[in-house]
């Protein structure tokens, strides 16, 4: 059992180069749906095997052996090993309890702020402009959906700009990429790696949406102007988005332009290796952290005297 509840707390690690590589290889709409599944299911095994350890470490302990109906001791690996193991969980579940806190609470604020900032201006249907000497735009998710942009962003662009800027953000709000970052950030708090597959996914959030805005306008090159002279009008100023609101600002600019000049990649042999190995990833992360706990209830239940070994 310990060693298949280690495999979900070390795949992980492996992510963020698996990430990077399907930027490179997968088209952006791909990438962003292996790579932000990968990233939920391996956060989610990871925590799976996490209260396991706790668990075993409990059990261990008279009172909760007592309380667990235990009639005999729990058949584990050695207690130098197990009770160690609980103990570094504990702190980690804590750890990662309390900064999703914190983050919850920051973001809500934001998200709080923004909706209130942009019902205080003139919106022309999804779009909400705000009077600010602050060079911004995003699109902001909620009932309804909100295009949001400052007039100093405006003043930043011409007219055929400001069209592939709406198209970028709202291919934001059409993919609901909102709930991608979200989970990233859920993800995130889950495994310290995982921190690191954050950025891979918010550029594909904005790849994504580059591609749709680059459809939409029909000229590439306009959308990628669009997006280096709104992120060069922006640079110096501070936004104050939640971090789950995308913006055509967001994420490496350099890299984002020069990918919209280049012509479409085809498909090639290596994006269905780097998707398969996404899979692998998760698909091993789970069968370990289910085996795990299916043999941790099988051993609870011989030390309970209900099955034999």
């Amino acid at each position: 059992m310990t060693a298949l509840l280690l495999l979900p707390l070390v795949l992980p690690f492996a992510l963020p180069a698996l990430a990077r590589r399907a930027l490179d290889r997968l088209a952006p709409p791909t990438a962003l749906w292996a790579v932000t599944v990968s990233a939920v299911v391996l956060g989610g095994c990871s925590l799976a095997a996490l209260g396991a350890f706790v668990l075993t470490g409990l059990l261990k302990l008279p009172l909760f052996a007592a309380l667990g109906e235990l009639v005999q001791p729990l058949h584990t690996a050695s207690d130098l090993f197990v009770l160690p193991a609980a103990a570094t969980s504990v702190g980690a579940l804590a750890v990662c309890g309390w900064t999703l806190v914190r983050s919850v609470l920051r973001q809500t604020r934001a998200f709080r702020a923004a909706r209130t900032e942009a019902g205080g201006g003139p919106a022309a249907g999804d779009l909400c402009v705000v009077d600010s000497p602050r060079p911004d735009a995003y699109a902001l998710p909620g009932r309804p959906h909100r295009i949001v942009v400052t007039t100093a962003m405006l003043r930043s662009l011409d007219g055929r700009e400001r069209e592939a800027l709406f198209a970028h953000e709202r291919a934001h709000n059409d993919g609901g990429h909102h709930y991608f970052l979200a989970a990233a950030e859920l993800a995130a708090h889950c495994h310290p790696a995982l921190r690191r597959v954050r950025p891979a996914i918010r550029l594909a959030v904005e790849r994504a949406a580059d591609e749709a805005a680059a459809t939409a306008v029909g000229d590439r090159r306009l959308t990628a102007r669009a997006i280096a002279r709104a992120a060069l009008a922006g640079r110096e100023a501070e936004s104050t988005r939640p971090d789950f609101a995308p913006a055509a600002t967001a994420g490496p600019v350099p890299q984002r332009v020069q990918a919209l000049l280049a012509a479409p990649r085809a498909r090639h042999r290596a994006g269905t290796w780097i998707a398969a190995l996404l899979v692998a990833c998760a698909a091993v992360s789970c069968l370990a952290s289910a085996t795990g706990m299916i043999d941790f209830h099988h051993r609870v239940e011989v030390a309970q005297g209900e099955e034999r070994r």
